[in-house]
């Protein structure tokens, strides 16, 4: 294996702490742990420097001048259209790439799509229903992981009748193997860039079709953006697509998880425990992205350990969020948690740009479930986590429903 072929597949490795199922379904064993004894550690086989406690994570986040975005390494990575989008790149550079899309995904403007969430949900639940009669249903393929690919294919105007193929290929994107051999890793990165091949084909019609088009879609937008690049308005209609999807399905099942193995479903329906700040804990107790990477652009320090130049750190953001030092209680799930200080969403210029879109479908989705179904508990099925080392979910929700 090359110098280049190892770069590019140290995004697919894991820390050996998580490469179990169990290490994966519960990494804040491993936080816990490294907060305590091991605050900002180097992994010799990823070759980064990680950081778990909060001030430490959000410092990082925060610090664009010392912690850059442009965190791809490998030849093939740079020259990914994702390597010119708003989370691969700093001031003044990210302000232009954000700055031209800004406006469409503002709280205000992001609640006029609420009565469409609120139809989509509806029609997802129907059908959800009718398998529910029948058995356990899968909240995530039948509702977690179709809404909000509907609602960004929506927002982009492209086929949702695609929508198995968006996931698949945004999965590959964030995905990494169960199992850390070279080979698979090797192969893991080659099914990686197969699908980000097929996304770019698949946008680059879209944007050659409405280049000079008036439509209101984002991908319009991009296609007549002057101040964009054709390989950034690319890798602006992938990223949306990705972020659009990925995020939302593991907050929304997360916290359905979270809400009814804490028995307070009932209470969330009723009012008695406020849903917004519910789910709100819900994004601080199991964050649907887990790690940020950025880059040293200098010789630093972080919780006193140097750090030189151009050596990659790792922002995880699950353990910041469980930090002893912040929260009171971390490891419980608390729904009235107040003040609730988590940075699931990042911090700082960085800040998720669909933050109000992803806590809208949550809101939504939540509501329409708990209003349709009198009755949602576990199955006891054992549950198996995604395997990606920066996204936190699961492959499958089995519930019964009635």
């Amino acid at each position: 294996m090359t110098d280049g072929d190892r770069s590019s597949t140290l995004f697919a490795r894991q820390p050996a702490a998580l490469r179990t199922r169990e290490g994966r379904l519960d990494p804040f064993v491993w936080y816990r742990e490294m907060r305590a004894e091991r605050p900002v550690a180097y992994d010799e086989e990823r070759r980064t420097w990680d950081v778990f406690r909060y001030a430490d994570v959000t410092a990082v986040l925060s610090d664009f001048e010392r912690f850059s975005s442009a965190a791809f390494d490998g030849p093939e990575e740079a020259a990914s259209p994702l390597a010119e989008t708003m989370i691969s790149v700093d001031p003044p550079e990210h302000e232009r790439l954000r700055g031209f899309v800004d406006e469409r995904f503002r709280p205000g403007v992001i609640r006029d799509r609420r009565p469409f969430v609120e139809d989509l949900a509806g029609s997802l639940l129907d059908d959800l229903e009718a398998e529910g009669a029948a058995g356990p249903v899968d909240l995530v393929a039948g509702y977690s992981f179709p809404l909000p690919v509907v609602v960004i294919a929506d927002l982009l105007d492209v086929p949702a009748g695609r929508r198995d193929e968006f996931k698949r290929w945004s999965d590959a994107l964030v995905a990494a193997p169960a199992e850390q051999t070279e080979a698979r890793l090797r192969a893991n990165e080659q099914e990686r860039m197969e699908s980000l091949v097929a996304m770019a084909s698949f946008f680059q019609g879209a944007l050659e079709d409405r280049r000079g088009g008036d439509g209101d879609d984002l991908v319009t937008l991009a296609a007549n953006a002057e101040a964009l690049s054709p390989t950034e308005r690319l890798g602006f209609c992938i990223l949306l697509l990705v972020a659009g999807n990925v995020t939302t399905t593991n907050l929304v099942t997360n916290a359905v998880w979270t809400f009814a193995e804490h028995g307070i479903l009932g209470d969330v329906a009723s009012g008695e425990v406020d849903r917004g700040q519910a789910i709100e804990e819900a994004l601080r107790f199991r964050s649907p992205v887990q790690a940020m990477d950025r880059v040293a652009t200098e010789d630093t320090t972080v919780g006193g350990v140097e750090i030189e130049a151009g050596e990659r750190v790792t922002a995880w953001i699950g353990s910041a969020n469980r930090d002893e030092a912040v929260f009171d209680e971390p490891d419980a799930f608390d729904p009235e948690r107040s003040p609730n200080r988590h940075v699931a969403f990042g911090t700082g210029v960085h800040y998720c740009l669909g933050a109000p879109l992803a806590r809208l479908e949550a809101d939504v989705a939540i509501r329409a479930l708990l209003d349709r179904f009198d009755r949602v508990e576990l199955t006891g099925a054992p549950l198996q986590p995604v395997s990606s080392p920066i996204v936190y979910g699961l492959e499958s929700l089995p519930l019964r429903v009635a």
